[in-house]
């Protein structure tokens, strides 16, 4: 089912391929060039961002052959690699091996020589998971491992290392990837598979993804298996459970208009057809945020008119004078309480009719 598996399919095989983490590329090319290697790294950040592909490639081109394109995915420690029948790459999740026998094992692993190779990388991926009785049987192994053993430890939770382990390391955060960066990828992707698709539908999916690119590739082949040709906004938004144009700019007008009972309303409908309140509420603050950036910067319409389909911008464009940039701030700094709110609410849908109330009494 080959548009299930689109993140494995365009994996990165080389540094120069990795999207929207140019600053952490451009370190570790030069350290990998320079032969100035930490014996330990901790990459942290959001799922999906490209930390443990990263430590693919990183452990990949420290054993490469090739002394000035590193790696260079020819030469037979590459290819080893990329096939994943090397011996020399260890990757272990700590969601599953989180104890300290594991440790142990690997502490004692760790004193053996590389089968083929300059390095044996150990990838740690979910690092966090481990015990404190896990952490301390490390801790000592990190601070002084065997030159031939490079240790990558990867986590999307940072605050939940002890403070030991990471003062061991060579510590990169990994960014959310821009939603620009991620459409082009996505674009990308369609062309090289042969589809084609509205770049509404594009932007829908860069905006769902959050920053994660993993997800994105998801998303696009969730809505490739579709099987719609070509493949059309209004298709991406069915599959991705997303609220209609019509329902969210229908609030709007309403909160704009200042009638609560409208609102309401229409809040109800959006309840009743079991849309997630979360997901709607990002709706209204994505239309609400062009609304008030166009407010204060008119030539902000170019690069709507990249992003947005006809519908979406014409909207934006014929209301967004209707309120001042101050009246836009609180309404955005009300539906941001609403987002956070609605996770740990008996019922998701209360905050958003609150902060309904509370917006259109302040405008």
């Amino acid at each position: 089912m080959e548009p299930f598996v689109l993140y494995r399919k365009y994996r990165p095989k080389n540094f120069d391929e990795v999207v929207g983490q140019g600053a952490i590329i451009k370190v570790l090319k030069n350290a990998v060039n320079q032969k100035k290697l930490s014996h330990a790294y901790l990459f942290t950040g959001k799922h999906g961002t490209g930390k443990t592909t990263v430590a693919r490639i990183l452990a990949k081109a420290v054993n490469c052959f090739d002394e000035k394109n590193k790696p260079c995915n020819t030469c037979a420690q590459c290819e080893e690699f990329n096939s994943g029948k090397t011996l020399d790459l260890v990757e272990i999740d700590a969601a599953s091996n989180r104890g300290i026998d594991e440790v142990r094992a690997l502490k004692e692993a760790v004193n053996f020589l590389p089968f083929k190779n300059r390095f044996r990388v150990y990838i740690v991926d979910e690092v966090h998971m481990l015990t404190r009785e896990a952490f301390n049987a490390l801790l000592k192994t990190l601070e002084e491992p065997p030159k031939h053993i490079i240790f990558i430890l990867a986590t999307t939770s940072p605050d939940k290392l002890p403070q030991t382990i990471i003062s061991r390391t060579e510590q990169y955060h990994f960014k959310r990837i821009p939603e620009k960066l991620i459409a082009e990828n996505i674009f990308d992707i369609a062309k090289k598979e042969k589809i084609e698709i509205a770049k509404e539908a594009v932007w829908l999916i860069g905006f769902f993804a959050d920053g994660s690119l993993r997800d994105a590739h998801g998303y696009l082949g969730k809505i490739i298996a579709a099987g719609e040709s070509p493949i059309k906004e209004k298709t991406a938004l069915e599959i991705l459970g997303a609220p209609s144009q019509e329902l969210v700019q229908n609030l709007i007008k309403a909160i704009l208009e200042k009638k609560v009972e409208n609102g309401l309303l229409l809040i109800r409908s959006a309840e009743e057809n079991n849309l997630d309140a979360k997901i709607f509420t990002k709706f209204l603050l994505r239309i609400f945020r062009y609304m008030y950036l166009l407010n204060l910067e008119p030539d902000y319409q170019k690069e709507l008119k990249d992003i947005l389909g006809e519908s979406e911008f014409g909207f934006i464009s014929e209301n967004h004078r209707k309120l001042n940039p101050s009246q836009y701030e609180m309404i955005l700094i009300n539906f941001l309480e609403v987002h956070r709110a609605i996770s740990t609410t008996a019922i998701p849908y209360l905050p958003l009719e609150l902060a309904l109330y509370r917006i259109i009494s302040k405008i």
